[in-house]
């Protein structure tokens, strides 16, 4: 962990509109001592970085400058925010090839720096973004972490809490997969209070989930939030917020986060979202639910879109 002074530092790539939310995010709510703003646009990351310092006195004490790549030496944690950010109407494999291109160039540099750090990648498509900074760094698959559908799984028990009139965080439900169009919901491992989907509506009285309606819903979510007001930034800033949180403190949550697969549901050599356990070490374990075969086969197919973007890809 890091050097500083017994406190916690996170380091933010891109001080863009997600860059510079996660920064007052993470102001706002404490949860590191250290915040260090990078970005190719100086002027824009000092900006932030005065912006949210001016304000601290009101909240919690935190440090926030911007730097240099080699301010990021000592971080426990590197939140990636680098490249362009997607156009009303473009898939988030659309943006491929030009972010993988700035990753490539940028990331070996600050790996060098702090090599010991949690890396969360948040810039898309962020699988592949993930995948490209395993292969262009000497980082080991559990210190990087794509937020994959974190957020898409928030979004789900969201739309299932407004259906059945409950809160979000009694709803146990998933998206695994791309964050993106092959993502899809195992509802077998859906459940209220331990009671699956379709019982919990029944006794409830409730109708039945419209489940291909849910997954449109959630794949389209961001997409309708750009085609709005142009971009996305406080939803990923407060999962970005909760993931960090979970590695400082070593809570050991289980989210569904973008990893390298090892070998499972007769996948590999791709990254993908499936639960993980999140905490000191950035990935503790991953855990591999029993899927049904329908679900094994989505989650392959899921895989192999993927695949096959990281094979028309130069890195």
């Amino acid at each position: 962990m890091g050097d500083n002074k017994g406190g916690t530092k996170i380091t933010i790539l891109g001080a863009g509109n997600v860059g510079a939310t996660v920064a007052y995010t993470l102001a706002v709510a404490g949860t590191c001592t250290d915040i260090v703003l990078i970005d190719i646009n100086k002027e824009k990351a000092k900006g932030e970085a005065m912006d949210i310092r001016q304000g601290v006195s009101f909240g919690q004490n935190v440090e926030i400058k911007d730097g240099t790549y080699e301010d990021a030496a000592d971080s426990d944690i590197v939140v990636v925010t680098l490249g362009l950010a997607r156009k009303p109407g473009q898939t988030r494999l659309d943006l491929a090839q030009a972010n993988v291109n700035i990753i490539k160039d940028v990331m070996p540099q600050v790996a060098r720096f702090a090599p010991d750090a949690i890396y969360l990648v948040v810039s898309n498509p962020v699988d592949i973004l993930t995948y490209v900074i395993l292969q262009c760094t000497e980082l080991t698959p559990y210190q990087v972490i794509g937020s994959g559908t974190a957020l898409d799984t928030s979004r789900l028990r969201s739309s299932i809490a407004d259906h059945l009139g409950l809160s979000p965080n009694s709803v146990h439900a998933y998206v695994f997969g791309e964050h993106g169009d092959s993502s899809f919901i195992p509802w077998s491992l859906t459940n209220i209070a331990g009671s699956p989907m379709e019982e919990y509506c029944a006794e409830q009285n409730h109708a039945d989930i419209d489940e291909d309606e849910i997954i449109d819903e959630v794949r389209k979510a961001g997409a309708e939030v750009i085609k709005r007001k142009g971009a996305t930034f406080y939803a990923i800033a407060m999962t970005v917020n909760k993931i960090c949180d979970s590695i400082l403190r070593d809570t050991n949550n289980i989210m569904t986060v973008s990893s390298l697969v090892p070998n499972k549901y007769g996948i590999s050599d791709v990254c993908l979202s499936l639960p993980c356990v999140i905490g000191s070490n950035g990935i503790g374990r991953e855990v591999f639910p029993k899927l049904t075969a329908e679900e094994e086969d989505k989650l392959r197919e899921s895989a192999k879109a993927l695949r096959s973007v990281i094979e028309q890809l130069e890195f």
